[in-house]
């Protein structure tokens, strides 16, 4: 919004922005929302309406950054663990996964489904209490123990 509308705003009004009209792949149907923030030129009050045609010309640079991470990792994969992701998918887990399209934009790239989990924003809390759970399983580093 600063680049593009000389507007700042603060985190939760970009945290809901992105919630509501973020997109990392084109939707099928427009959406916007009217936000508000500070004139960056004269430093009084504006609202304006953005669209998410915007937000994703705004969160293009990001998303494409996650995709060739992806399948940056997806290259250093050994092969026993490639042929179970190939078979079985990614999920995908946290906030960053609730932001539409990126699930199909990765899956268009990597050749490989990708499946958003039910509840992302506490697979990461749930899965440390796990693996917390189980420390005595795992070698200094966080490898676990050969058996």
């Amino acid at each position: 919004m600063r680049k593009q509308h000389n507007l700042l705003i603060g985190e939760r009004s970009a945290e809901k922005i992105k919630v509501e009209i973020g997109t990392a792949y084109k939707r099928k149907e427009e959406k916007s929302m009217k936000i508000s923030g500070r004139n960056l030129v004269t430093g009084l009050p504006l609202s304006i309406t953005i669209n998410s045609s915007e937000m994703l010309e705004a969160l293009d640079e990001c998303a494409e950054q996650i995709v060739l991470t992806t399948l940056a990792v997806l290259e250093k994969t050994p092969p026993e663990l490639a042929a179970d992701i190939s078979d079985a998918g990614i999920i995908m887990t946290g906030g960053g996964s609730l932001l539409y399209g990126l699930n199909t934009r990765i899956e268009e790239r990597t050749g490989i489904k990708v499946i958003v989990a039910n509840e992302p924003m506490s697979c990461v809390a749930k899965g440390t209490g796990s693996a917390l759970g189980s420390l005595d399983m795992l070698e200094k580093g966080g490898t676990f123990k050969k058996r």
